[in-house]
């Protein structure tokens, strides 16, 4: 590749525009690293790949590339580039179509230039003054090559006269030849092989019509031809005189034509890249100078001559530095290039003949021939002026957002004690919801479980029934406490839905059961229409079915006295997933005046002022009946006539499926086997829940303690371990906050704590979490929950079957181990990822101590900090007793400590000795770790190959 060659690529590459050739399939065939930046894409697959997928509008873009070949050049289009990490480029998109030597388009040259925003107006009529220039240089490159193609007609012409002439000696050659057979073969040999060559050299003219662009490359290359057609001349004079050396000396003459039209050949494909290389150093609008060691412009763009306002002739030889505000900056940066091989993005201003400055980012690159010598510098100044004036826009934006936010301060301020009043009103009406929750949730809590206690004892069919129907709206009865309580939840909408499979007919059933007793007190009759081709099986939320159903009877009951109440469920549409049903109540009550029923669903609404004296009630009922029944896709709606009664129906859809459910509601519970002389501590204040408690835990199998509040639970911890510790949170003398907090600060005990809170708010539950509480569940307690949990935290904690029957025998016949290799099994599912895992365990740990032994001896806070870090997590993912892990915070934290302070060597004696003592233990449990890990990869690798 000629230096002219590089030079132009060198130009290319430095562009900060995408700029790429496409074919006339649209497939690109080069491209510079601009385009690999702005897709993140490398080259090798950029090449050869469908140019437009790397737009946003991948059809847009195609049509304007046809629109590129019909017209030949297309600019300033907008377009967004799309990069492969997600991100957008806005982009001006430039297209001009090259040809080859005959004139036949090839394809595109395209130029994709990054926009910082979208002001097309002013940017397109720059443009278009740009373009008109440009249409003018390309008149004058036509008449150039017009001029320059008559000439080379005459050359050919000449070319012609000289093989006629040929023939002519040859045809007298042949005639004078003894051997006239032999001859007229090789004349006619020698004629093919000229005819063919003069095909070749037309074909070679033609190729020369696009060289000829680059007007002093053509004049170099007349001057060759007209050297080749010197000899050519020479050469025929020669073979005239010495007619009969003639067919020796063609043979000669054929071989250096030979030898001439590859050289050709090799010019002509030269010329392309140079001419492809142009085009696309034209089509940048960046200015792109190639500058000499002494600091002389070599060769420059159009963009150049635009932004200095000089002609290239002006330009070319003359001293680059004269064109900015600061010379000597701009020559100081330039020897920056030579010293360090480039430099990037330095700010300079160039200046327009006419005054006009231009801020610019000097980018520069040393270039270099074949041997290494630096040749010169490729300089490229990217226009930043607008991102200079938004810049100043941004920060005079700044000062006004400055004194508008004094201005606001002065608002805030006012507003703050308001504000404060505000949330004082907050925690008022919350410290209330949480009383009262505990207060409603504690008998309830007593009343469900106990309920459900009785239920798992020998009764009759019929007490069976009530006392479900008692559970069933002890259960609506806990929601509904939750939602009144917690208003703002019903406010915003926020609750929440279960999809469980249930038997629709026996909750309905079940909840109309309720008001059997009412209903006859007022010698009412009950109807119930229940649609059979109702499915037996839904899937749905039948908790909060319970409470519509509750809310909507319990208004029937209330404001009938005489008639009929008639519940009915009729299904209205089915399909292969799931059915819709219509669900009504119709009383034969007082009614509803018409003009009440748009406003009997809002909140606090009675059908008349003194419906709330004779009858009771808040009027939030119905509203809450919205509240559920709309949230889960469902409409409700009223009719009703005054002194006729009412009829309440809502629409739902449930799912359908094939599961089954217990017709036992699922009250008995499933123990699970191997969980023997576990031990529970309860902490509760309320002799009734201390009684459901023992009743409940003695049905899973557990021994259970007693304290009536936290102070005496700390007593009885101080004596005897415990598995499990129930925690009730409000208690007298020592609530369950206190005791946690003293639990894991001062008897640094790490037994799994469990809250049993009545609270609905989120604010108890964030406490416990803070306190050092493993979990909570709330009141009335759900003894499956209650199991599901206690039964985790054993598991959690390496109570398994296995260690419960053989307790003793493996604590006198084994030694205690680190890694919970159960654990370790449990989370990585199977022997070959447990084998991988140990495998890095014992790559990487061991190192790690090391690091931080070495870190701790050299005082160097910032290692030992990052790689305890780093160790942290692995005594979880192992298993390992988590006090190890606070062992290693401990140690960050002190790294952290002696990090912030100025002098790291003035840590105390009293520091290093605790960081000592600490990472003794470290190193300790990561050594026998190590060991073990070792010992069960060995088995682990053994059964895997086997």
């Amino acid at each position: 590749m000629k230096e002219s060659e590089k030079r132009y690529r060198r130009l290319i590459e430095a562009s900060h525009d995408l700029l790429v050739t496409v074919n006339l399939q649209g497939n690109i065939i080069d491209t510079n690293e601009a385009a690999v930046k702005f897709t993140g894409v490398d080259r090798e697959t950029l090449t050869g790949s469908d140019f437009f997928v790397y737009f946003t509008e991948p059809d847009l873009v195609r049509e304007v590339f046809e629109e590129v070949l019909a017209h030949e050049s297309v600019t300033n289009v907008p377009f967004t580039l799309l990069h492969t990490n997600g991100t957008h480029t806005d982009v001006l998109f430039d297209g001009y179509v090259y040809k080859d030597d005959l004139g036949t388009s090839l394809g595109a040259v395209i130029v994709a230039r990054e926009i910082a925003e979208k002001k097309w107006a002013t940017e397109l009529g720059l443009a278009n003054k740009e373009l008109a220039f440009q249409h003018h240089e390309k008149e004058k490159r036509a008449n150039e090559l017009s001029i320059a193609n008559e000439e080379l007609a005459f050359q050919n012409h000449e070319k012609e006269k000289r093989a006629q002439e040929l023939s002519v000696a040859n045809e007298e050659l042949a005639f004078q030849n003894d051997e006239k057979e032999k001859r007229a073969q090789e004349l006619s040999v020698a004629n093919q092989e000229l005819a063919f060559q003069n095909d070749e050299k037309e074909k070679r003219a033609q190729e020369l019509s696009v060289a000829n662009k680059e007007l002093a490359f053509q004049n170099n290359e007349k001057e060759k031809r007209a050297q080749e057609l010197s000899i050519a001349n020479i050469e025929l004079a020669f073979q005239n005189d010495e007619k009969e050396k003639r067919a020796a000396e063609l043979v000669i003459a054929n071989k250096e034509l030979a030898f001439q039209n590859d050289e050709k050949v090799k010019r002509a494909a030269e010329l392309r890249i140079a001419n492809y290389a142009r085009g696309l150093i034209e089509a940048s609008r960046d200015p792109l100078v190639t500058i000499s060691p002494e600091g002389k412009i070599t060769d420059m763009n159009q963009a150049t001559v635009k932004i200095t306002g000089m002609s290239r002739e002006q330009l070319l030889d003359s001293d680059f530095f004269t064109y900015f505000t600061e010379p000597q900056m701009a020559r100081e940066v330039y020897q920056e290039v030579f010293a360090k091989g480039a430099v990037a993005d330095s700010p300079l201003t160039l200046r327009h003949k006419d005054g006009k400055l231009t801020d610019v980012l000097f980018n520069g690159s040393v270039y270099k021939n074949d041997q290494g010598e630096v040749l010169g510098v490729v300089i490229v100044a990217r226009d930043v002026t607008d991102q200079k004036r938004i810049a100043t826009e941004l920060n005079e934006a700044k000062i006004a957002a400055e004194l508008a936010t004094e201005l606001a301060e002065e608002a805030q301020a006012k507003a703050e004690s308001a504000t404060q009043i505000a949330e004082d009103a907050v925690k008022a009406k919350q410290q209330f919801l949480s009383n009262m929750s505990h207060e409603i949730r504690t008998p309830m809590n007593a009343i469900i479980g106990f309920t459900k206690v009785v239920l798992k004892t020998e009764i009759t069919e019929k007490q069976r029934e009530y006392l479900t129907a008692i559970k069933l709206s002890g259960d609506a009865l806990i929601v509904l406490i939750n939602d009144i309580l917690d208003l703002a939840k019903v406010d915003a909408g926020k609750m929440t839905f279960e999809q469980i499979p249930f038997k629709l007919s026996a909750s309905i059933f079940a909840m109309v059961h309720l008001f059997e007793t009412k209903i006859q007190e007022r010698n009412l009759e009950l109807v119930m229409e229940y649609d059979p081709k109702i499915p037996e099986v839904l899937v749905g939320d039948p908790v909060r079915l319970h409470q519509i159903i509750l809310n909507l009877v319990s208004n029937a009951v209330k404001f009938t006295t005489e008639g009929k109440i008639t519940v009915g469920v009729r299904m209205l549409v089915q399909d292969a997933e799931k059915v819709i049903l219509e669900f009504s109540v119709t009383d034969t009550g007082i009614g509803i005046a018409a003009a009440k029923l748009g406003s009997i669903f809002d909140d606090f609404q009675q059908a008349t002022s003194g419906t709330s004296r004779l009858y009771g009630g808040t009027g939030l009922g119905l509203a809450i009946v919205k509240n559920l029944v709309e949230p889960q896709g469902g409409t409700i709606s009223v009719k009703s006539k005054l002194g006729e009664g009412s009829t309440f129906s809502f629409i739902l859809s449930f799912n359908k499926t094939l599961e089954k459910v217990d017709s036992d509601l699922g009250l008995d519970i499933e123990l699970e086997t191997g969980f023997k002389d576990v031990k529970i501590l309860v902490v509760e204040d309320i002799a009734l829940n201390q009684l459901l408690m023992k009743t409940l835990l003695e049905d899973f199998g557990f021994a259970m303690d007693v304290a009536d509040n936290g102070k005496i639970a700390l007593e009885m911890l101080k004596d005897t371990s415990y598995d499990i510790i129930l925690m009730d949170l409000q208690m007298p003398e020592m609530n369950g906050f206190e005791a946690t907090s003293y639990i894991r600060n001062e008897l640094k005990l790490q037994v799994p704590i469990i809250a049993l809170t009545a609270d609905v708010t989120t604010v108890d539950v964030e406490k416990c979490k803070a306190v050092g509480m493993n979990d909570y569940i709330s009141k009335p307690i759900d003894d499956k929950l209650l199991y599901s949990k206690i039964i985790r935290f054993l598991k959690d904690a390496g109570y398994d079957k296995k260690a419960a029957v053989q307790k003793i025998e493996d604590l006198q016949t084994k030694p205690l181990t680190c890694v919970n290799f159960d654990y370790l099994k449990r989370i990585t599912k199977n022997d070959t990822r447990m084998a991988e895992m140990i495998r890095l365990y014992l790559q990487e740990i061991p190192a790690l101590v090391q690091t931080m032994k070495k870190a701790m001896a050299e005082k160097d806070w910032g290692t030992l900090k990052h790689a305890t870090h780093s160790i942290i997590p692995t005594f979880a993912t192992m298993g390992i007793n988590p006090e190890f892990e606070d062992i290693a915070k401990a140690i960050q934290a002190l790294a952290a400590n002696q990090l912030s302070t100025e002098d790291g060597q003035g840590t105390s004696e009293e520091t290093m000795a605790m960081l000592y003592t600490l990472f003794s233990k470290i190193e300790t449990v990561c050594a026998l770790a190590a060991e073990e890990l070792e010992g069960k990869l060995v088995a682990l690798s053994a059964t895997i190959t086997g």
